[in-house]
């Protein structure tokens, strides 16, 4: 692999074909991509992110301005609103359009003034440095061409103090266990995208981007390398899940 060439799955691509890749696999899915992330995951992801609301520890009372990064649908945007006071603003972030209107129409008026929706790619944040007190990043980090800018931007943006957390896919780490979830991962959940979204491609793509993705240690080093310091992980689920997370200090 050349520096010109990326991962798109298991394949290798121009770098900057990726990013295209990508946004195709979201807009095709995008109407049910919440419907199949309960399914995938027997509704874990939605422990997995209560998890990483709960690490954010978001504020009651006082002002608290927050980043989600890929987030397009809302779901963790949602959860910081509920669990923070009347002056938490979150802005959700996402390449893709399509899962900013799925996210948009869930939020209809239930978080007037307090959560916005911007288009915009994770390398390139068009947002003024020192801004955050926090950004999150929920199964988006691996779907990234470039995950050390995304990481730099993200440090950029937030404030001195503030924290950054990353919730993604690991690797398996009980033995057995590890060959089920590949068996899993590779025979059922292409199937189940085909039966529910029409696109089996699409799934199999992210299956394979999880299996890409370095490992909790090999990650831990770039968020240093991006700024960040403090940094620390921890796995969920026998390791099929983890919580990076750093501070700008």
């Amino acid at each position: 692999m050349t520096d010109e060439n990326t991962h798109f799955g298991f394949q290798s691509v121009p770098l900057g074909e990726k990013q295209g890749k990508v946004n195709e696999v979201f807009r095709s899915v995008a109407s049910r991509y919440d419907l199949m992330n309960d399914l995938m995951s027997a509704g874990l992801h939605r422990l997995w992110k209560d998890a990483l609301v709960s690490t954010l520890r978001p504020p009651r009372d006082r002002p608290f301005r927050h980043l989600d990064v890929a987030g397009g649908t809302g779901d963790v945007a949602f959860r910081i609103l509920d669990e923070s006071g009347p002056q938490t603003r979150v802005t959700v972030l996402d390449i893709n359009g399509e899962m900013l209107k799925v996210g948009a129409e869930r939020a209809g008026h239930r978080y007037e003034g307090r959560i916005d929706f911007v288009e915009a790619n994770a390398e390139e944040l068009p947002l003024e440095s020192k801004t955050y007190d926090a950004y999150t990043i929920a199964f988006g980090i691996r779907n990234v061409p470039r995950i050390d800018a995304a990481l730099r931007e993200a440090h950029r943006v937030l404030k001195p103090g503030g924290r950054f957390l990353c919730l993604e896919f690991s690797k398996v780490d009980v033995p057995v266990l590890d060959k089920v979830y590949d068996a899993y991962s590779f025979n059922v959940i292409p199937r189940l995208g085909a039966m529910v979204t029409g696109d089996a491609e699409s799934y199999q793509y992210l299956v394979e981007s999880i299996r890409r993705f370095p490992t909790p240690a090999a990650f831990a080093r770039m968020i240093e390398e991006a700024g960040f310091k403090r940094v620390t992980h921890r796995t969920l689920t026998a390791g099929v899940v983890a919580i990076h997370s750093g501070w700008k200090i």
